[in-house]
């Protein structure tokens, strides 16, 4: 056993936690607003038995915290400092790995995105309508200021409501999800001009952007 051992074993710890694509997906969704194990499991596709064995094992690690309401337990990102983290972990991997950068590739295509800096200028501009496609009670805890609300599953039979002419940024929660690139796609398909924000609102709130409520 060398001196620095018992350091570098607590190190460790925080690499043992996010060792697991089901932790860093937890993760992931707890990034966007606390939610219920229940809610957690819904959202990120997981069985309910093992979210609540891989949260405790995040607790354990100081990257997740939970609050009790009544007979319910919400979890969230034990601070900001985390999801800067995990933005930085997501960015470098990136870079790092073509297989990682494949993976994306395959999963969402290659559309031209908005950054967060390049809407923040454009967001009194009337020519640009930012829609988010998440799921109301998503939208309801934080989005891009001036965004309006089209839930991916009603954007087919709304469209109508979309201003003719406009550029429209869609977004949705993170970086690797599907639901703006396909909201994209199917604005594109009926003649609109659309891309999606990189990051999603994720990406946005990590760029320091505001949030309305």
């Amino acid at each position: 056993m060398f001196p620095e051992e018992p350091i570098y074993a607590q190190l460790a710890r925080v690499g043992k936690a996010l060792a697991s694509p089901v932790r860093l997906r937890l993760l992931d969704v707890l990034d966007q607003r606390e939610r219920t194990v229940e809610e957690l499991a819904r959202a990120a596709g997981i069985p309910l038995k093992n979210t609540s064995a891989q949260l405790q094992r995040l607790r354990a690690t100081h990257l997740v915290t939970s609050r009790r309401e009544g007979t319910r337990v919400f979890y969230r990102l034990a601070d900001e400092r985390v999801s800067r983290f995990l933005g930085e972990l997501q960015a470098f991997a990136g870079g790092r790995l073509a297989e990682l950068r494949d993976a994306v590739r395959a999963r969402l295509g290659s559309l031209e995105g908005v950054t967060a800096e390049e809407l923040a200028a454009r967001l009194a501009d009337p020519g640009t309508v930012v829609v988010d496609v998440r799921p109301p009670a998503d939208y309801a805890a934080g989005h891009v200021p001036g965004a309006i609300s089209v839930p991916m599953e009603e954007l087919r039979g709304r469209l109508a409501e979309l201003p003719a002419g406009a550029e429209i940024v869609a977004y949705c929660g993170g970086p690797y999800c599907v639901l703006s690139p396909e909201a994209v796609r199917l604005l594109r398909a009926h003649g609109c001009d659309a891309r999606p924000l990189d990051g999603g609102l994720l990406g946005w709130r990590r760029a320091e952007k505001p949030l309305a409520r």
